[in-house]
């Protein structure tokens, strides 16, 4: 019994601390690491036909080079502030800039099923590139939710990213025509 008691203690600790750092997670990475992954789709898929494989790794690594250079840039950051860097603030970076990774993965499913929808590398492109700029304007709609945003902010938010996308799509057709 007395295990039970401990254990589920144990247990609403860890659901508590779990519901804190999720309430304080903030979804910008997420919008960035969308707008880099539609970047990348964008460009690769300019220079004409690719390897899905090639592009799909070349997603998730850019993906982990640039959560890489984030989490440096802010523990250099706490560094220079003089600010004691030990193993409970370095994961908590790492966890804090995890959603630019995070956001990669939908445009790199996208592409790695695009040959079972027989689609060719172009039209994997643009599915991988539509599911970018989705992934943009869900990740800055839940990012202006979780701040506290109204529902008109929230729309605003989206907008604004939807427009983005957009014109990293117009500068897709340009290029390649």
């Amino acid at each position: 019994m007395f295990r039970t008691r401990f254990r589920t203690g144990h247990d609403a600790r860890a659901r508590a601390r779990v519901a804190e750092r999720r309430a304080h997670t903030d979804y910008t990475g997420g919008v960035y690491g969308s707008m880099l992954a539609a970047s990348v789709v964008a460009g690769a898929g300019a220079l004409g036909s690719f390897p899905r494989v090639q592009l799909v790794m070349l997603l998730l690594l850019t993906g982990v080079a640039f959560w890489l250079t984030h989490v440096h840039a802010h523990l250099f950051g706490a560094h220079l502030a003089q600010r004691h860097l030990d193993r409970r603030v370095v994961l908590h970076v790492c966890r804090d800039e995890w959603p630019i990774v995070k956001a990669a993965v939908p445009p790199a499913v996208a592409l790695a099923v695009s040959p079972l929808l027989g689609m060719d590398p172009q039209g994997a492109a643009w599915l991988a590139l539509g599911v970018a700029v989705a992934g943009m304007v869900g990740w800055s709609a839940a990012a202006a939710r979780r701040a506290g945003a109204s529902w008109g902010l929230v729309a605003g938010a989206a907008a604004v990213n939807l427009v983005i996308g957009v014109l990293i799509l117009a500068f897709k057709l340009a290029v390649t025509h």
